[in-house]
């Protein structure tokens, strides 16, 4: 019987549950991977390096157990029926995507090679918990974080991540090179800096070494973008190179074998929950990447300024901790959280600028764009979205520089032009008596743009 396990974002061999399912069911399993472009939302072209490194790394995982997977490029129902009539594929197995499209898609596939005589198993293990299975006490989906968050500590339950299976295959298949798929940038090559490393084995030495120094001080730390105090984990849970209940699992143990940290612990167990409930809001509102999620924002007056546009990309606002946020995304493929809040506020409430701009920009340069967390902080920020910041939460650049870059070690980092700027000035060069050659001066007056937010977004009320 020849099992055909079909991996997306679940690029990894420990507690996978279809993988798990699949090995447990046959000794013939062929495990294959399908680069699909074809769903509204394709891979963003940071994302598309990750995506290239993270299956070089899981080719070789599986190489070692003497497995080989079959890549292949194309329309995913059509690709699975090609392999399975080619292969003589019996069962069909995978782990459901809660993204809209794609889990269209997958209910399509499972009752077309159903009809087949294919057995389609789908398994669950991309979140903690199905967004299904989380109502209020009327019946209703949660439009609330804090209620919702007070569910899933109530319903969610850890589980021991399963080991690797032992992986069986008899069937020799015939395998594209992802190399010819374009995945990684041509010239110029911007991902020349990034220091990522991705991969399963990455992923889980970058959850030890949060767990062994940066968790303790979490909750004081996350905030602030001079330190190394987060657990830079969100492009692995992405891409399921591991799996959010190993995560979730791994933190608890911890905070069992060391009461002191329970604080930060539960800080950052809100912060995953927050992930939950962004594809929660995406499950019962599948338009809230394009859409506003309270309709009243439909009427907003956005404006179209092109070129406040192109110097917030950049990073030559004129606003260090904005152009070092910015710099950071363009350099590393990634953004501080803190600081992606404080360009998010900057674009949609200093600008004026529609938040799809920036929901679009991010999800093109960031490694671990990801379209819940991504639609929903966006929208958070902009004050269209569920649980949205108020309307009169509008970051002021500068006081925010001060209260997390105190000293200007994170802006100095990305902006080496200011690095000589003594701290006085640091976070607002243009009242420096000193010039700095290569650096813009403010594109915008914030005091004059926060009143006119202000106005724009008591109208909407």
């Amino acid at each position: 019987m020849t099992t055909l396990l079909w991996f997306r974002n679940d690029l990894r061999l420990s507690d996978n549950s279809a993988l798990t399912a699949a090995c447990q069911a046959s000794d013939d399993v062929i495990p294959v991977f399908i680069f699909d472009e074809s769903p509204k939302r394709s891979y963003g072209a940071a994302q598309r390096w990750w995506l290239y490194h993270s299956l070089k790394s899981l080719d070789a995982s599986l190489r070692k157990k003497r497995v080989n997977i079959l890549f292949c490029k194309g329309k995913a129902e059509q690709k699975l029926q090609e392999i399975i009539k080619k292969y003589k594929v019996n069962n069909l197995y995978f782990n459901r995507s809660f993204e809209p499209d794609l889990n269209q898609r997958d209910q399509s596939i499972t009752k077309r090679f159903s009809k087949l005589g294919v057995e389609v198993k789908q398994f669950s293990d991309y979140l903690l918990i199905d967004p299904d299975k989380i109502k209020n006490k009327s019946g209703e989906y949660f439009k609330v974080y804090t209620p919702y968050s007070r569910a899933i500590f109530s319903s969610v339950e850890a589980r021991k991540p399963l080991p690797i299976p032992k992986i069986s295959q008899k069937t020799k298949v015939i395998t594209e090179e992802i190399e010819a798929w374009g995945l990684l940038p041509t010239k110029p090559d911007w991902s020349v800096n990034f220091e990522w490393q991705p991969g399963e084995t990455h992923a889980q030495n970058t959850l030890v070494n949060f767990l062994e120094s940066d968790l303790k001080s979490y909750k004081d730390d996350r905030d602030r973008p001079d330190f190394s105090g987060t657990s830079r984990l969100s492009p692995y849970l992405h891409f399921g190179e591991i799996s959010i209940n190993h995560v979730w699992y791994a933190v608890l143990q911890e905070k069992y074998r060391n009461p002191s940290i329970e604080a930060s612990a539960e800080v950052y167990l809100k912060q995953l929950v927050w992930r939950e409930f962004s594809y929660y809001l995406l499950h019962y509102f599948p338009l809230l990447p394009y859409k506003n999620y309270r309709s009243a924002f439909d009427r907003f007056s956005w404006e179209s300024n092109q070129a406040c546009l192109a110097a917030w990309k950049s990073g030559e606002t004129g606003f260090p901790i904005v152009d070092a946020g910015m710099r950071e995304l363009w350099q590393s493929g990634y953004m501080h959280n803190r600081v992606r809040m404080i360009v998010a506020s900057f674009l949609t409430k200093d600008l004026l600028i529609d938040w799809r701009e920036g929901e679009s920009w991010f999800w093109d340069t960031l490694v671990d764009a990801d379209l819940a967390n991504n639609a929903a902080g966006w929208q958070w920020v902009a004050g269209s979205g569920a649980d949205a910041a108020p309307y009169f939460r509008i970051f002021n650049p500068f006081l925010q520089s001060k209260k997390f870059d105190p000293d200007g070690v994170y802006i100095r980092r990305w902006l080496p032009e200011l690095k000589d700027m003594p701290n006085k000035y640091i976070h607002n060069p243009a009242e420096s008596p000193i010039d700095v050659v290569g650096y813009p001066k403010p594109i915008i007056d914030h005091g004059v743009a926060r009143k006119k937010a202000l106005a724009l977004y008591k109208g909407i009320k």
